[in-house]
């Protein structure tokens, strides 16, 4: 499959690591044909260290791989993009992304519109190994069927807001929709990727 890539004068090709449930992206490094080999043979990532003038595999130290799931290239062949389950931090800081810096100003960005499912998803989580007191969230995993009976309630009032509100109420209720579905879906230990996977399967 290499001889349908295009690698540089120095033999590395560029690759973008992306989780494959959440779509964010970790980090970016090289590729040479040795450990594109090493990836798809042995299903975790593999890179070349420019700096090093060595083979790599990601988390080989600190234990957080990157298995892959899919690998995927541009139209002009010259650069990859590897779906990955992280096991962990991609960062070697300890963030979850490379990418966890905002060029202006330098810090913590905003999550895109397409991170919002999987940043609410992590915080969830959060509450319900923290528990803090007081939460909402902890109150809500601790009974079941008020879950159940608040989806219902919520999934009602979107219904209702589209009938005859604003588009702004609308997405406000769908907000507190998707909130109250996350936290049943954390309740049964699932998150969203295996819906979305359903999603996929049933396409075409």
């Amino acid at each position: 499959m290499s001889e349908l890539l295009t690698f540089d004068q120095n033999g590395l090709i560029p690759c973008v690591a992306q989780d494959w449930r959440t779509g964010e992206v970790l980090t970016l490094a090289y590729m040479n044909a040795e450990a594109l080999r090493l990836t798809r043979e042995t299903g975790e990532v593999h890179f070349f260290s420019r700096s090093r003038g060595e083979l790599w595999r990601k988390g080989e130290t600190s234990g957080n791989v990157l298995q892959l799931r899919q690998l995927r290239f541009d139209c002009d062949g010259d650069a990859l993009v590897a779906l990955v389950d992280p096991a962990g931090p991609a960062c070697h800081t300890g963030a979850r992304s490379c990418f966890h810096r905002e060029l202006e100003g330098g810090g913590e960005p905003e999550p895109a519109a397409h991170e919002a499912l999987a940043a609410l998803e992590r915080a969830l989580a959060d509450r319900k190994r923290e528990r803090p007191d007081g939460s909402y969230t902890v109150e809500l995993l601790d009974d079941p069927q008020r879950i159940g009976a608040k989806v219902r309630e919520e999934a009602e009032e979107v219904a209702r807001a589209a009938a005859s509100e604003s588009d702004e109420r609308v997405s406000e209720e769908a907000a507190d929709l998707l909130y109250h579905l996350e936290v049943l879906l954390l309740s049964r230990e699932l998150g969203v990727a295996p819906a979305l996977e359903t999603l996929n399967g049933r396409r075409g």
